[in-house]
């Protein structure tokens, strides 16, 4: 396997996806800003959403790839077996779940977002919608399964290029229903589900060339399916710890009017890059590293464990660093229209600016969690995580009356750079990690290019000082302009100074 070209080929499709999200979010902007229906809507949209980004960004991953490689050692028919097992009892735990969910909508919302509770219309608008998005959870964590299923044959195009079906969908339904005024949101929320029943179809497709799906409703709980499950709970809680945070601060940020939209739109953004700098080499070095793991090929270990983290840093810290100097301009120029208006960009580029403080620890955790889901071990992630949730949640309740919202984004990187290094101890403890000799050489390099970068993309935005003004119309042009010329200046110095070398390019992992 070629780290860099399946990597490559994972954040193709996933740049598309939130490149396309993008659009779908700034058709939001303008059609609702940053109103009771868009927060309403944000409730809705956060918890199917949240749990798409959990099951399709490792939670699977984790749990299923390294036993599921394991038995197609065996042959496939030990792997189609042990697969449909796991398939059968997690379809029927979904509808149960999906079921009782929508009975007890309700109390589920006021859980959720306990602020909308004063607000009778705000919370009725938020549960008719809940219910409508919620059966998406039950599409996509099926769908998901079947991600995982094609990873762990180490193909990675069609899982990443699902998630680009909703937001095709949504894209429609905004353009082409963007009169219907307050009912807008409904046929949003009918998107939503619909795309995920959609997504379960286009995976199934390719899967089947792999796996050959057996339903049965006779429930086989052997040792290996036990052993599945068992990793599966904790990976969910340490594979997403990430967006439980965020899902935590949509709940704190109920409280305050317009707060969620705010979180919403700063979290769009610094999520285009994690999804390159930590989900997808995440996702790609597990398969190998778990057969190599298995293999003991310590060598083939380290070389795959040091390039990740170095790829991760590559890519988060530079990110990072135009974040922070650019966080109000990138905010206005990508959704500073219509109904968003400059306090909306103000809020929303505050709490980009914290959450992109964060960014590199964000990525280093995906990374980190793969290196203990390759040796079978999701627990260790999960109290680590489970840790830094707390120290989250204690953070932001506790500021939250004397800052307001702002508060969420600066825990959500205080507790994510706890649980970074945490990981990153555990490791070293265990002897799972060793550091070679070049990684913090090229540590220097991407360090001294990135800083480089920062400057030159401070100079573009003050350059471009007019062009990026809020009521300039093309102010969007400037802004990619300015990235692209960022991103090109980059790589120019990180291929002189060494920092990045053609010949990692066609290293084989």
């Amino acid at each position: 396997m070629n780290l860099l070209k399946s990597t490559g080929t994972f954040s193709f499709y996933t740049i598309i996806s939130r490149l396309l999200g993008y659009l779908r979010d700034i058709l939001i902007a303008i059609f609702l800003g940053t109103g009771m229906l868009a927060d309403a809507f944000f409730v809705a949209f956060r918890i199917p959403n949240t749990f798409r980004r959990l099951f399709a960004e490792g939670t699977f991953n984790a749990a299923l790839v390294p036993s599921y490689s394991s038995e197609i050692i065996k042959g496939k028919k030990q792997s189609n077996k042990f697969a449909n097992d796991i398939f059968n009892l997690l379809f029927l735990g979904l509808l149960f779940l999906t079921i009782i969910i929508e009975i007890f909508m309700p109390a589920f919302v006021s859980i959720i977002a306990p602020g909308f509770i004063g607000d009778l219309e705000k919370m009725e608008i938020a549960i008719n919608l809940t219910r409508i998005t919620f059966p998406f959870l039950f599409f996509i964590c099926l769908a998901s399964f079947f991600s995982a299923i094609l990873n762990s044959h180490n193909k990675f195009a069609a899982a990443a290029a699902a998630p680009i079906i909703l937001n095709i969908v949504l894209i429609s339904v905004l353009i082409f229903s963007s009169s219907l005024g307050d009912q807008l949101v409904y046929y949003l929320s009918y998107g939503v589900s619909l795309a995920g029943f959609l997504q379960l179809i286009f995976l199934y497709k390719y899967v089947s060339k792999y796996y050959s799906l057996k339903f049965s409703f006779e429930l086989k709980v052997n040792n290996k399916v036990k052993f599945f499950f068992k990793k599966l709970l904790p990976s969910i809680f340490s594979s997403g710890v990430t967006q439980i945070n965020i899902l935590i601060g949509t709940i704190i940020a109920s409280f305050q009017a317009s707060a969620v939209s705010y979180l919403y739109y700063a979290d769009r953004i610094y999520q285009i890059n994690l999804a390159i700098a930590g989900i997808a080499i995440g996702v790609v070095i597990l398969p190998q590293l778990s057969k190599h793991i298995q293999s003991r090929k310590k060598n083939k270990i380290l070389l795959i464990q040091n390039k990740a983290l170095e790829l991760s840093l590559f890519l988060s810290l530079p990110a990072t660093i135009a974040l922070i100097i650019g966080s109000e301009q990138i905010i206005s120029a990508l959704f500073g229209y219509g109904s968003f208006n400059e306090n909306s960009v103000n809020n929303s580029s505050l709490a980009l600016y914290y959450f992109a403080l964060g960014l590199p620890a964000f990525a280093m955790i995906k990374v980190f969690s793969s290196f203990f889901f390759a040796n079978h071990d999701t627990k260790t992630p999960f109290y680590i995580s489970l840790i830094s949730v707390l120290v989250n949640i204690f953070i932001s309740l506790y500021y939250f009356r004397e800052i307001g919202f702002i508060i969420i984004p600066i825990a959500t990187s205080i507790s994510s750079w706890f649980n970074s290094i945490l990981l990153f101890l555990f490791l070293k403890n265990r002897q799972l990690f060793y550091f070679n000799q070049i990684f913090f050489i090229k540590l220097i390099k991407i360090i001294f290019s990135s800083i480089l970068m920062g400057l030159f993309f401070k100079f573009l935005l003050n350059f471009f000082q007019n062009e990026l003004g809020f009521d300039q119309s093309n102010k969007s042009l400037y802004l990619v302009l300015s990235v692209i010329l960022g991103l090109l200046f980059y790589l120019i110095v990180c291929y002189f100074i060494k920092a990045f070398q053609m010949s990692d390019i066609k290293l084989e992992y």
